[in-house]
């Protein structure tokens, strides 16, 4: 079984009892700092840092992008990493290795999952924007492979 599905059962068998937090509810509850790692079909690598993702009702994970570096390399190139610092004292996050599978242009879709409430002519000054959905390939801790410290179930 592939993992990313595996772990979308995980994601969605996921019960209180088992005292950790579902993907959506982590990310929604836990603050911290994301960075989205793309690459261009040559392999050259870039990095921005990207507000947590939108946790779709599929499984899936979107970020709202501009039409930037980060959205140029995910078309040529349609693997990317999110690495995701939790703000607290330890080292604590999580990293999703991701494969794009969808890219949407819907401008309502997209204003319904917009975090920053822009005027309608700094919405227009900074580009147009899509929303690019990815499959989660797999996922490990912010630090090492250890599942335990996996800090979503």
């Amino acid at each position: 079984m592939p993992s990313a599905l595996l772990h979308q059962i995980r994601l969605s068998n996921h019960t209180k009892e088992n005292n950790c937090m579902n993907m959506k509810e982590y990310f929604e509850r836990t603050p911290g700092r994301g960075v989205l790692s793309t690459a261009d079909s040559n392999g050259k690598v870039d990095a921005a840092i990207y507000s947590t993702p939108h946790i779709l009702t599929d499984g899936t994970v979107a970020f709202i992008m501009r039409d930037r570096l980060s959205h140029h390399n995910i078309r040529e190139n349609p693997y990317a990493s999110y690495l995701f610092i939790e703000d607290t004292q330890r080292s604590v996050g999580l990293r999703l290795f991701l494969k794009r599978f969808k890219e949407e242009t819907d401008a309502a879709l997209i204003k319904s999952l917009m975090r920053r409430h822009l005027s309608p002519e700094e919405d227009q000054a900074l580009g147009q924007t899509f929303l690019v959905s990815f499959t989660i390939e797999k996922i490990l801790p912010l630090i090492g492979s250890d599942p335990s410290k996996i800090p979503v179930c």
